[in-house]
């Protein structure tokens, strides 16, 4: 079963879905749904469009491949990285530029080979552990993604207590000025009430 990508938004596209375009040039481009088709009949750039994985993986938001990122100017002869505009030797520093080898089997999966029982129980014991592996690495860039997230609302918090601290009434002021606070109301329990809440908490 072969398994197509779409060309703009870069999702799975399964057999007898999704909407095939051949150019004049006889270039064939895969549409997911009529979404994706539309954007690429307004001469939109999927690397500009918030909700793509081509604009996802240039920002760093999900995990990619090294060979996704980088592109070769013919005029310098030499590799350069989409994101930061400088040579691969950022993939160190450039967060676009991280590697997971786990999309080789996703390359993998479309070459046609011989079958072979045992490779077959091998691949379909090792697709388990592979799963897992991707997982830990998604929690794990998700984790590193939203590092400071939790100081910089408390920071934003502070902030806006700060300005509007002038809406605040200190417990000082409140005993000062008994008419800021809700006065107590007393309700009258029956006889009857009394013993039944008596009898519930024996």
């Amino acid at each position: 079963m072969r398994l197509e990508k779409c060309w703009f938004c870069s999702s799975t596209i399964y057999p007898g879905h999704g909407i095939q375009f051949v150019r004049n040039d006889a270039k064939i481009f895969r549409f997911c749904r009529s979404k994706c088709h539309k954007n690429f009949k307004m001469k939109r750039n999927p690397r500009k469009v918030k909700w793509t994985k081509a604009y996802r993986r240039l920002h760093g938001k999900d995990m990619t491949q090294v060979k996704e990122i980088l592109h070769f100017d013919n005029h310098y002869s030499k590799f350069f990285c989409y994101t930061c505009c400088i040579l691969p030797t950022c993939a160190v520093l450039c967060p676009a530029l991280l590697k997971d080898s786990t999309f080789e089997f996703e390359r993998k999966r479309n070459r046609p080979e011989r079958y072979d029982r045992n490779l077959a129980e091998n691949t379909l014991k090792a697709i388990k552990k592979i799963d897992k592996v991707r997982v830990d690495r998604e929690a794990r860039h998700h984790a590193l993604r939203m590092k400071g997230k939790k100081a910089k609302e408390q920071k934003e918090a502070q902030k806006e207590l700060e300005q509007h601290i002038h809406l605040l009434k200190a417990p000082a002021v409140l005993q000062e000025d008994p008419s800021l606070t809700l006065p107590k109301i007393k309700v009258k329990v029956s006889q009857q009430q009394s013993e039944e809440n008596q009898a519930m908490e024996e």
